[in-house]
């Protein structure tokens, strides 16, 4: 082969394998697989809590709650408060239609002053009559009188005697009377039983009330709300109840106020089990809030969560619970690769669950796991924090 055109031929075919080259390392470079961007958080130590949460909205109830009504019917004189209004133990509320009944404590009165009136005049008459009497025993001593005389005298005596008492007696009537025609008034009259918030006022003065015949309810007079006293009301799982004790402490989060946390502790757990909804069965446990002065800001009637603290620890290693996988495992991002490793809980809550061994502080665990394309092998890298 002619020397000049063998050159030329390899030069060619040097410049071709050279375009291939850069071809293929074009073709892998675009054709790789990007890594994922994948949201990482660091294993690291802090405390983990075993907890036990409701299963359905719990509810702000007051620890004293009254639906009040006047113990007999009638019609609405006064109505002294409304909606909303504060009022103290004692306070009249509601007053229905009453004069009669004055008119007859009224009577009583003066039948109580008539009664001493003659009480007085015949305990006064029995006085004299005894001084008499006793003038005479003198005076038939010295033979003044007869002893028929001194016996008149002394009968005499006895019977005023006997009227004193009587009308001693009619006074205790007349009082009693008096005691009877004031409980019939009181029952016209309804007062707080305690000092709180009227919730709500059924009916208008001038109107008829009535109270609610036996096994018909009916809407109260006045509902009253003590609301110096607060807690919450949860239904917790008939499977969960067991492990919950009077006096653990607890967290109360209300929708009312988001991402605040109230402190708690476990006043009561009902002894019985609620089947509200089939396939649902659960214990009411109530928890009430420690401080008293942060419960004042909340209102009866606002839905809450009641979490009961178990169990906790401290400075222990912990991953979030959403970097969890089934079976107990997590994703690692190790050298821009993910890896699966197996690890070993402890205490786990719905936030955090503690590391037993598996892995190490430091390591970076994947919480995006429901990205598509999130598996062990994959190439990945942590997502940049906003």
């Amino acid at each position: 082969m002619n020397l000049p055109v063998f050159r030329r031929w390899s030069i060619r075919l040097l410049i071709l394998a050279a375009l291939l080259a850069g071809a293929y390392a074009g073709w892998r470079h675009y054709t790789k697989p990007k890594p994922l961007e994948v949201n990482v958080v660091e294993v690291a130590l802090g405390r983990v809590e075993a907890t036990v949460a409701n299963t359905r909205a719990g509810t702000v109830k007051p620890c004293r709650r009254a639906k009040l009504a006047p113990q007999g019917g009638g019609q609405i004189a006064r109505l002294l408060v409304k909606e909303g209004d504060r009022v103290a133990a004692g306070q009249v509320l509601l007053e229905l239609w009453n004069v009669d009944l004055a008119a007859q404590i009224r009577l009583a009165d003066e039948q109580v002053g008539s009664a001493k009136a003659r009480r007085n005049e015949a305990c006064a008459a029995a006085q004299a009559a005894r001084r008499e009497a006793a003038r005479q025993q003198q005076l038939v001593a010295q033979g003044f009188v007869s002893a028929a005389a001194v016996d008149k005298t002394a009968s005499e005596a006895e019977v005023r005697e006997a009227a004193c008492r009587a009308a001693t007696t009619e006074i205790a009537a007349a009082e009693a009377r008096v005691d009877t025609a004031r409980a019939a008034l009181s029952r016209t009259v309804l007062k707080a039983p305690f000092a709180g918030i009227v919730a709500e006022v059924t009916g208008e003065q001038g109107e008829y009330t009535t109270p609610s015949p036996p096994g018909i309810p009916t809407p109260p007079a006045i509902d009253l709300i003590d609301d110096a006293c607060l807690y919450v009301t949860a239904p917790i799982d008939e499977v969960d109840a067991p492990r919950i004790q009077v006096g653990l402490p607890a967290r109360i989060a209300l929708d009312a106020f988001p991402g605040q946390h109230f402190a708690g502790r476990v006043r009561r757990i009902a002894p019985y089990v609620l089947e509200v909804e089939k396939q649902a069965r659960t214990v009411e446990v109530e928890v009430v809030f420690t401080d008293a002065k942060a419960a004042k800001t909340l209102l009866v009637g606002y839905s809450a969560d009641a979490e009961v603290i178990l169990e906790n620890r401290d400075k222990v290693l912990r991953v979030p619970a959403q970097a969890l996988l089934d079976g107990n495992k997590v994703l690692v991002l190790k050298n821009g690769v993910l890896e699966e490793r197996k690890v070993e809980l402890g205490l786990s809550n719905w936030e955090f669950s503690e590391v037993r061994s598996g892995l190490q502080a430091g390591e970076k665990v994947v919480t995006s796991l429901e990205l598509e394309g999130v598996k062990a092998g994959a190439p990945a890298v942590a997502k940049p924090k906003p």
